[in-house]
């Protein structure tokens, strides 16, 4: 048999180097998919400038939905959008 120099030390050294190296690895591609992830999640649209986002645009939209499906009536459409963009 052959022996390292030094005996035990030699392959603890080696232990502990390959435990370093694996938890850099794993740490590294950990991160590097959270950082991934959550650039995607970051770049969504937000809503126009001067507007929150419950904006008024976001209430018409919804607004024009109820009317399309026939929740509410065109008067009441009319109604509700003048007080809407009256609001703004």
């Amino acid at each position: 048999m052959m022996w390292y120099y030094g005996g035990w030390n030699g392959w603890l050294l080696m232990t502990v180097i390959m435990i370093v190296f694996w938890s850099l690895l794993i740490v590294g591609v950990v991160a590097l998919t959270h950082y991934l992830t959550n650039t995607r999640r970051g770049h969504q649209p937000g809503p126009p400038s001067g507007e929150t986002a419950w904006g008024s645009r976001r209430a018409e939209d919804l607004l024009a939905e109820r009317f399309a499906r026939g929740e509410i009536d065109e008067d009441e459409y009319k109604r509700r959008l003048t007080l809407l963009r009256e609001q703004r």
